[in-house]
């Protein structure tokens, strides 16, 4: 407050205060159709009680692979992929209209533009940020600074001359590329130790807010929530004929508290299913849904994840559950029968 004012301060806040804000009203939601999730009967049956206990068992990986091989594939990828955006610029000329309102200025509408031009930055870009080039590529690859060091004194120096143009996209493009080369590397390499620790059935109930039932369609049956939540309609689809199936008892979409340790992230499975015991070879089954299948379609860092779950899978401790990525509920069904 100005100091001609201040001893009116209480007066001029009680005026602010009695202001009509819709800002300050509480959001009003509709109590019915919003709700929580919550677990049904489903989720105590046998069947996926014994699901649960094949797939539940925490895991390190461990991978051993010589540096030179590493570096030697990614100073080739670099070489032949690496190639930065320079920085683009769009200038706009213009008059500023006579009769511009205040209204029109912030709306930015009180200019009329007559010519609009882009421009390429080639040259090196003088910034006074200073790039820590070996430290940030070293966090982004989990690789330690001698080993990118390495790769960096043996790519092109053209290449290596990027930098000076975009540092940041460098820095993005790079260890993007170093990445998907580490990644096709580890999966040869990579084994899993199961632990004794196991994943409490507590992630089913961890940060469960509620959730607006008309957008998540009719109630399951099969499913230990009564609602799921999908990520496309390739899910939505596959759920329908989950809950249909004559085979399937009990299923699950896992939530993100289950994940599994790869050297490229952590990676967390979509679906747990439990089929009735007899009808099929593969009674128990964690599935990946991707809408589709080739190789060309799934990021390099995905595939590693996938084929890293493979493995994990694969282990003594995962007896006689069966992965895989399906596109649909029919090419499941030609996996487990």
């Amino acid at each position: 407050m100005p100091p001609d004012l201040q001893i009116h301060t209480e007066q001029v806040f009680q005026l602010i205060d009695s202001v009509f804000s819709e800002a300050q009203l509480p959001v009003i939601e509709n109590g019915r159709n919003t709700r929580f999730n919550k677990l049904n009967a489903n989720f105590d049956k046998q069947e996926f009680k014994e699901l649960w206990k094949r797939i539940n068992h925490k895991a390190v990986y461990a991978v051993d692979f010589e540096t030179d091989e590493l570096v030697k594939k990614c100073v080739a990828e670099l070489d032949k992929e690496l190639r930065v955006s320079p920085l683009q610029y769009t200038i706009q000329r213009g008059d500023q209209v006579d009769d511009a309102t205040y209204d029109d200025v912030n709306a930015g509408a009180a200019f009329k533009i007559k010519e609009t031009a882009t421009e390429l930055n080639k040259a090196s870009i003088h910034s006074f940020v200073n790039y820590d080039l070996l430290g940030n590529l070293a966090e982004q690859c989990k690789l330690t600074r001698k080993t990118v060091a390495m790769i960096l004194q043996g790519i092109n120096k053209v290449v290596f001359d990027q930098f000076k143009t975009n540092p940041e996209d460098f820095i993005a493009t790079s260890s993007r590329l170093i990445n998907e080369q580490k990644a096709t590397i580890i999966v040869e390499h990579l084994s899993y130790d199961t632990l004794a620790e196991t994943y409490d059935t507590d992630i089913f109930t961890q940060d469960k807010r509620p959730v607006d039932l008309t957008k998540i369609g009719d109630k399951l049956n099969k499913h230990v929530y009564d609602y799921v939540l999908t990520d496309s309609a390739i899910e939505q689809a596959f759920v329908k004929e989950l809950d249909t199936s004559a085979e399937v008892v009990v299923y699950a979409k896992l939530p993100h508290g289950f994940s599994i340790p790869t050297p490229v992230g952590d990676y967390n499975p979509d679906w747990a299913i439990s089929f009735k015991a007899g009808v099929v070879k593969h009674v128990y089954f964690v599935a990946e849904t991707k809408g589709s299948l080739s190789s060309l379609d799934l990021r390099k860092i995905e595939e590693c994840k996938i084929a890293c779950a493979k493995k994990f899978f694969a282990n003594r401790m995962s007896e006689h559950v069966k992965y895989d990525v399906v596109d649909n509920y029919g090419q499941l069904m030609s996996l487990v029968k």
